[in-house]
């Protein structure tokens, strides 16, 4: 091996669209039939790392680990293309410099971990592509060169909504005019900073694999879907536009407005579909009706909105809302939906921050500052672990360098290979 490690090692993170993406118009690319919008959720609560190294010792084969498994590399495969256009960057930068190692020709080793439920209706494969693009651009130094929504053109070649993981805060994925994909790309709408109060509650329904995968469901859609049709020509544009404007503005009613009408179009979308495709179920509405409920009594009171929800393609709800209402939102969907385990990232039940709160947990009553006219039989309590987990976390930031070289950041040893091997997802 070569005495220097070339190595870096980047987290990066979630990011949970409030403008769904759903639709290819062109599959190989992975260029988007609309436009989209997100929120990138703190890494600290919830990330992938990845490890990149390049090695003439390596050979001619480049390999890749998720969570402690080897994943092949296809030929023509997502992996092999983001790899790929990574390594023409550093080319190009080791043409100007004769004096650069010439890592684009070395094989490079990849090692990715994420410290939540793979294929769970968390965005894993965002996440995941972002870090590999992340640690890549590390390992190569192509940044500042090489800006952050240039870098998201190649991660959304890996996985659409990777691109958005690029960045922190709010962030659109503009889907393009050009057939190359060439201004398909992300671009920051505005930075975590802006608007820092933003939190979000994810209610895991169930953490198993989803039944119709997004990037089959997707194409079918675009195939037999009337209502498809019109989302793409009429109801994002003008809703792009809209929650741009809310957000400069932190606008929490009008985010949330646009937010949770979004959310019920895409899912229209999918039942519209032939066959119709259920990605919600019974907890999923229940947890809609509760929110809905929710809002109505507190506009009543005269207030603005309590929350937003939205759900991907998973009947998971990630439950939007200003940090000021977690408190009561926390408390009113542990009282219906008893027994989720819950680690406290904020400390909010007053046990200590990420205290774990597992198993039987004693029942709870609604809050006391619940709006006046709130029903409370909107929706019955739910069998204990109907929701599974709650995640509590924030508007967080865009990927970082956690190291460059190998040192206690790394997930590869001194030969190159995971250090954990089939490593136990934690959520």
């Amino acid at each position: 091996m070569s005495s220097t490690i070339y190595q870096a090692t980047c987290s990066a993170p979630v990011n949970i669209a409030v403008i769904k993406y759903w639709g290819k118009k062109d599959t190989t690319l992975i260029l988007p039939t609309n436009d989209s919008l997100s929120v990138t959720l703190d890494q600290d609560h919830l990330r992938s790392v990845t490890t990149a190294r390049a090695d003439a010792s390596f050979g001619s084969q480049d390999r890749l680990w998720l969570n402690g498994e080897e994943e092949t590399i296809k030929a023509d495969g997502r992996l092999r293309r983001c790899i790929d256009e990574m390594k023409k960057l550093r080319q190009a930068k080791e043409a100007k410099d004769a004096q650069l190692p010439k890592l684009s020709e070395w094989a490079v080793h990849v090692c990715s971990e994420n410290n939540f439920p793979t294929a769970a209706g968390l965005a894993s494969s965002a996440s995941g592509f972002a870090a590999l693009i992340a640690s890549l651009a590390a390992l190569y130094e192509l940044q500042p060169e090489v800006s952050s929504s240039e870098l998201s053109r190649i991660a959304r070649q890996g996985s659409g909504s990777a691109c958005r993981s690029l960045f922190g805060g709010y962030v659109a994925w503009q889907g393009g005019e050009q057939p190359s994909g060439h201004d398909s790309l992300a671009v920051e709408v505005a930075p975590q900073s802006h608007w820092p109060d933003l939190q979000a509650l994810i209610c895991v329904v169930s953490d198993a694999k989803k039944g119709t995968p997004s990037t089959a469901g997707m194409q079918r859609t675009v195939q037999t879907s009337p209502l498809l049709q019109h989302r793409i020509k009429e109801v994002v544009p003008q809703r792009m536009a809209q929650i741009s404007e809310a957000i400069q503005k932190r606008d929490f009613d009008t985010f949330a407005d646009i937010t949770m009408a979004d959310s019920n179009n895409f899912h229209a979308c999918c039942l519209d579909t032939a066959p119709p495709i259920f990605y919600m179920n019974d907890v999923s509405r229940a947890i809609v009706q509760l929110v809905e409920e929710l809002n109505r009594a507190s506009e009543a009171d005269g207030k603005g909105k309590l929350a937003a929800y939205t759900y991907d393609a998973g009947p998971n709800a990630v439950l939007y809302a200003p940090k000021a209402n977690m408190p009561l939102i926390l408390q009113t969907i542990r009282h219906y939906f008893p027994n989720a385990d819950f680690d406290d990232t904020f400390d909010l039940l007053g046990k200590g921050a990420n205290a774990s709160h597992r198993g039987a947990q004693e029942a709870l009553g609604l809050p006391s500052s619940l709006p006046g006219s709130f029903n409370a039989n909107v929706i019955p309590m739910h069998e204990a672990g109907a929701v599974r987990r709650l995640i509590h976390t924030q508007v967080g930031d865009g990927p970082r360098v956690l190291e460059r070289g190998a040192g206690k950041e790394s997930l590869l040893n001194e030969a190159g290979e995971p250090i954990r091997l089939q490593r136990a997802k934690r959520a």
